[in-house]
């Protein structure tokens, strides 16, 4: 399935931590990366496996390694997907990062995104992940996403997000099919800025300072 919902308990708790407004910066740090750990696990559950032998130091036992944890590449949208990323390097410690900074425009009541600063490593044939703590309107994913294509083909493109929208969720996949969504929330409202409602405010402002 392209869209992935992460409703355990313990990722749904972190996120009603972060969406309290009383939650100061240094807990809502922490809880990104909480939650970036349990999003790396739950797309390694879909990575293949390989059932081995090891031997214990008494014995012999079955397990399984799981293939591709190599080829992964952590796409870091700049500055509020930092936490999140330290959570999914957790899970993919032999990840390469790559970094992509976008600001918002709004121009004419219309927003639009402006990309500034790429910096990727290799991505044909690997398996990028695009972290993004807030998929509100999808332009700054889908501009991102776009970025990374030109760059070479992956082998999986996933998408993580923290809360998504409905709206943004159809901009990314109706643009790129392929692509696959994870999140742990999803609200239906945007307000006329174009932020998630009831959402968890400003993910960067409230993660670092603004």
């Amino acid at each position: 399935m392209p869209i992935t919902l992460i409703d355990h308990p313990y990722a749904q708790h972190i996120l009603t931590r972060l969406r309290d407004a009383k939650t100061d910066s240094l807990e809502f740090r922490k809880g990104l990366v909480r939650l970036g750990r349990i999003m790396g696990y739950e797309i390694a559950k879909a990575f293949p496996k390989r059932v081995v032998e090891v031997r214990t130091p008494l014995g012999v036992a079955r397990g399984v390694v799981l293939e591709g944890l190599d080829d992964v590449v952590i796409v870091e949208i700049l500055r509020a997907a930092m936490p999140l990323v330290e959570g999914l390097l957790k899970a993919f410690p032999n990840a390469k990062i790559g970094v992509i900074a976008a600001r918002r425009r709004e121009e004419r009541g219309q927003i639009g995104v402006d990309i500034y600063y790429v910096k990727l490593p290799e991505v044909e044939g690997k398996v990028v992940i695009m972290a993004d703590p807030m998929l509100a309107t999808g332009s700054t994913l889908s501009a991102a996403i776009a970025e990374v294509l030109k760059r070479g083909k992956p082998h999986r493109l996933l998408t993580v997000s923290v809360i998504a929208t409905p709206v943004g969720i159809e901009r990314v996949l109706g643009t790129y099919p392929s692509a696959e969504v994870f999140t742990v929330a999803i609200d239906e409202e945007l307000d006329d800025r174009g932020f998630i409602v009831p959402g968890l405010g400003d993910a960067g402002d409230r993660a670092f300072g603004g």
